[in-house]
């Protein structure tokens, strides 16, 4: 029993135990059916992720339009801010600075292609066997290569990547390298396949050439003054390089390249614009004549009373008297445009090298042999400035040109005593007779019937106190050394009337004398007539101006008849040009500061007498002899020489029979006209040479100072010029020396 009764209590636990353990299990899997439920989106879940999606559909369509916006609007932008980020190079295309030619075409000054040798330290010492071959490449094709200093700086400087080791080579000496370096390879090929062996080249590595623009002026010298000259920037310094910088300049140009992402090679170029060439009035062949005639002299009276040359300034201007071109412009003091620097024939060779040593002293002393005398300096212009005086008295009506005056060799005037020249008396002299004879009494007398105020207002309407505007740098201002009506009293009235007191310039001078003989039209001077592009095509016509009407046409004729007196009757007539009538008008002054025997001398002649077309203009500044006052034929005899040569080259015909001693005269000059027409021969030759040398820079383009003026203030005061003259006659008064004229004419 009671096993049966263990049994069925086990039997029963067995059941209890299965039971627990089928409801375990259906638990376990309704368990299992719950977890698997949150694989499934509930609707709020579902409206989530709708709204995430289009949101960033939303930010992509923003986007997309974005980039669209920024292709269109700011592509070139963005381009320049990715080439910024990326690896570049950059190369500048240099430009070529525009010619300077006379008014035939003859090229003065030009730019011609020229390299520099560079060499790359770095690429050559990459290649261990480049050395020896690159140094000997140097110096066998280039022999300005300094090869010591060469070693030093590969020594100094392994990692340099650019070094200028010879400057300014000509495309045949480049050509010359890369000749030696293909004869290089062609040896040694052929001694590696006599040998059987490959050749591994000629390592000649590092070298490569820079192009640039050097400044040439084929005729050196000539017109040096007017021309200037370049710096090292290029930039002009004086003359028509200076003036006309911004034109003759052109445009640097710009090559990029640069790797993009994929490091492919871009280039990008920019190409250089060249500058426009100038047209000059100047005539190579007049110009060349006046120089000669201003050495000649120069030379002549070099040493002759003191130790030096012919004078301290020797100034000459041929302008065309009817519309103002200057033809001709030069003085004494020329230097060679190609080398400015090198002044050493001006000095000894002790003061040369002093300059050398010190640069303030140099630049102080070239700059007054870079200036251009005709148009910097200023001096009192003498009797010059008579006609001038006759003139206004003729225009204002105070005088009719028939009034005589009483000349005895002096005249009281405000106080002081001022002599004539002549201090014996012209006795009575008629209008032209005063110009004729140079008479400073007559002049003073018809001074002050004019006054103050109409002499001041015409020496204003000649242009005297005012610059002339002529096209070229360092041009004087005179308006400090001239008096106004109000500073204008009598006495300094009374010394100006004969050209002292007051200073000009040369070409003031000049430009105001055109008027008084061309009817009365003053015109603006002027070097340049046309400015045209590289090509040839007529950029700007640059033509006459007319600045103002100085006096009426009745008046320059009495002035034209009164001035061809001077050189027929009076104290010109050493000018006088044989076969010729020419007209013109002597001058003297004393310089600063009186007493010193120190004079300026001039003549201002023109041709022909009866119309004139040309004018020469020539001052004289402290010649080279004992008697200064009395010189004036040295002036005169300039100006006759020149007028000599050029009138029969600017096609003006004799009118005058020759006499047996004008004959003699010409023959003896036969030889100078000879040797003129071999230097125009050699022009046109060499002009020739130069073209040649301007179309093979060209077809290599297609192929591969302080400058100011120095003036003073007026200070040629009546008591200065009395007080010179007191000492030299016991007299006092001012003596206007053209008295040695009148004894020896």
């Amino acid at each position: 029993m009671s096993g049966n009764g263990n049994q069925t209590r086990g039997g029963r636990n067995g059941q209890d135990r299965r039971s627990r353990l089928n409801r375990q299990s259906s638990g376990n899997r309704q368990n299992r059916k719950k977890k698997a439920d949150p694989t499934k989106f509930r609707p709020y879940m579902r409206g989530k992720l709708a709204f995430f999606c289009g949101l960033c559909l939303i930010a992509a369509g923003v986007l997309v339009w974005r980039l669209v916006n920024i292709t269109a609007t700011s592509e070139e932008k963005y381009k320049q801010i990715v080439l910024s980020q990326q690896a570049y190079d950059s190369t500048t295309l240099p430009y070529k600075r525009g010619s300077i030619l006379d008014a035939n075409g003859t090229i003065l000054a030009y730019s011609e292609k020229v390299y520099n040798v560079i060499l790359d330290t770095k690429a050559m010492l990459a290649d261990e066997d480049a050395y020896t071959p690159t140094l000997e490449a140097l110096e066998v094709c280039f022999e300005d290569v300094d090869i010591s200093a060469v070693k030093e700086y590969v020594s100094a400087y392994p990692s340099s990547q650019y070094r200028i080791v010879c400057k300014s080579v000509s495309y045949d000496e480049m050509q010359a390298y890369y000749d030696y370096v293909d004869q290089v390879y062609e040896t040694g090929e052929a001694a590696a396949e006599a040998k059987g062996e490959s050749y591994g080249g000629t390592h000649i590595t590092g070298i490569w050439f820079e192009e640039q623009y050097e400044r040439k002026y084929p005729y050196s010298t000539l017109a040096s003054e007017v021309l200037g000259f370049t710096g090292s920037d290029n930039n002009g310094m004086f003359g028509l390089e200076e003036y006309y910088n911004d034109i003759l300049n052109g445009t640097a140009g710009r090559e990029y390249g640069y790797l993009n992402e994929d490091s492919e090679v871009n280039v990008t170029t920019i190409p250089a614009s060249d500058g426009y060439s100038i047209v000059t009035t100047i005539d190579a062949n007049i110009q060349t004549i006046v120089e000669k005639w201003i050495d000649y002299y120069n030379e002549e009276l070099r040493d002759n009373y003191r130790e030096g040359a012919g004078a301290e300034n020797i100034g000459v201007i041929v302008m065309d008297v009817n519309d103002g071109s200057v033809l001709a412009m030069a003085s004494n003091t020329g230097y060679d445009c190609n080398d400015p620097y090198d002044l050493s024939e001006y000095f000894t060779e002790a003061e040369w090298t002093a300059l050398q040593e010190d640069s303030d002293a140099f630049y102080t002393e070239s700059n007054q042999i870079w200036r251009n005398f005709c148009i910097s300096d200023t001096y009192e212009p003498g009797s010059v400035a008579k006609p001038f005086t006759v003139a206004m008295a003729l225009e204002t009506g105070t005088i009719t040109g028939n009034e005589t005056y009483q000349c005895n060799g002096y005249l009281e005037v405000g106080g002081w005593t001022i002599s004539c020249h002549n201090t014996s008396g012209h006795g009575t002299v008629t209008v032209s007779q005063a110009i004729e004879e140079s008479c400073n009494v007559a002049m003073m007398y018809i001074s002050q019937a004019m006054g103050s105020d109409s002499f001041a207002e015409f020496q204003n309407r000649f242009g005297f106190g005012l610059k002339s505007n002529i096209d070229l740098a360092g041009e004087a201002r005179t308006a400090s050394l001239i008096y106004t009506a109000d500073t204008l009293g009598s006495s300094e009235l009374a010394t100006s009337s004969f050209g002292q007191g007051f200073q000009v310039s040369m070409i003031q001078m000049a430009a105001s004398f055109c008027s008084l003989v061309n009817g009365g039209y003053l015109y603006e001077p002027r070097v340049v007539s046309q400015i045209v592009s590289s090509n040839g095509t007529v950029v700007e016509n640059i033509s006459a101006k007319l600045v103002k009407r100085t006096i009426s046409e009745s008046t320059s004729e009495k002035i034209v008849e009164y001035c061809n007196n001077v050189v027929t009757e009076g104290t010109g007539t050493r000018a006088a040009v044989a076969g010729y009538l020419i007209g013109g008008k002597t001058g003297t002054s004393e310089t600063l500061p009186r007493g010193n025997g120190d004079y300026v001398i001039s003549f201002c002649g023109y041709a022909p007498a009866d119309d004139p077309q040309v004018l020469v203009y020539v001052v004289i500044d402290r010649p080279n002899v004992e008697d200064q006052g009395n010189s004036t034929k040295y002036a005169c005899w300039l100006s006759k020489d020149i007028m000599t040569d050029i009138l029969p080259y600017l096609g003006i015909f004799m009118t005058e029979e020759l006499t047996e001693e004008e004959e003699a005269e010409l023959a003896e000059r036969s030889e100078a006209v000879i040797q003129g027409y071999l230097e125009k021969r050699a022009l046109e030759d060499t002009e020739e040479d130069i073209q040649e040398s301007a179309d093979n820079s060209d077809l290599l383009d297609e192929t591969g100072a302080d400058n100011d003026a120095t003036t003073t203030t007026i200070g040629s005061t009546v008591a200065d010029i009395v007080e010179s003259e007191t000492t030299e006659t016991g007299e006092a008064g001012t003596e206007e020396t053209e008295s040695g004229e009148t004894t020896e004419e």
